[in-house]
């Protein structure tokens, strides 16, 4: 199977990933799109997250409905921090019949020589890059060609929505109505998370 790969904290799960991970599914001929929770990004290592198994629980219900889509723990097993070319290292030894695609946007690509082992992703996995606010010029470059595995996926929706600013407005009280699914957003409310 070739499989696309999502990762990220998902504190909470929205909109704009669900409507990224179904464009990749369907723009790229995917079987399937995993949005894989990471316990600690060690981008975010400062940043204290919701529970990992809430945050897991939250991505389970923002893919029920949408045929292809899978929220993964995989990474929970693993040690900490997580990093991506570790976590796919692990996934090709555990499952050496699928192809992993790296699903990321183009502020993550602007960033990916930071990230540890970037030319293990880059040789082992394509990745598919999707456009985010602000990070345009990265994907012009990524069409120059850069490196092979990179590929630009065309018509993927450009959207503005953060975890970051949806927790900020439910801290204050604030509506975050259309950038979660209707489950997720009751989820939240009976658990009282992101409440200041």
């Amino acid at each position: 199977m070739r499989i696309g790969c999502l990762f990220g904290s998902f504190d909470p799960p929205h909109m704009g990933h669900i409507a990224i991970a179904e464009h990749m599914l369907r723009a790229e001929g995917l079987e399937a799109v995993w949005l894989m929770v990471t316990p600690l990004n060690p981008f975010k290592q400062h940043r204290r997250l919701t529970a990992d198994e809430l945050r897991w629980a939250m991505a389970c219900i923002a893919v029920e409905g949408h045929p292809g889509l899978e929220a993964s723990r995989f990474e929970f097993g693993l040690p900490r921090p997580n990093y991506t070319a570790s976590t796919l290292r692990a996934m090709r030894s555990q499952w050496p019949q699928h192809r992993f695609s790296l699903i990321i946007g183009s502020d993550n690509l602007a960033a990916l020589h930071r990230w540890k082992d970037p030319e293990s992703i880059l040789t082992h996995h394509e990745i598919l890059v999707y456009p985010r606010p602000g990070f345009e010029e990265h994907l012009r470059l990524a069409e120059l060609g850069a490196h092979s595995t990179v590929r630009i996926v065309p018509d993927a929706p450009l959207l503005d929505i953060s975890s970051t600013a949806i927790r900020a407005a439910l801290r204050e009280g604030r509506s975050s109505q259309g950038a979660l699914a209707p489950a997720v957003a009751a989820f939240i409310a009976r658990e009282g998370l992101y409440r200041s």
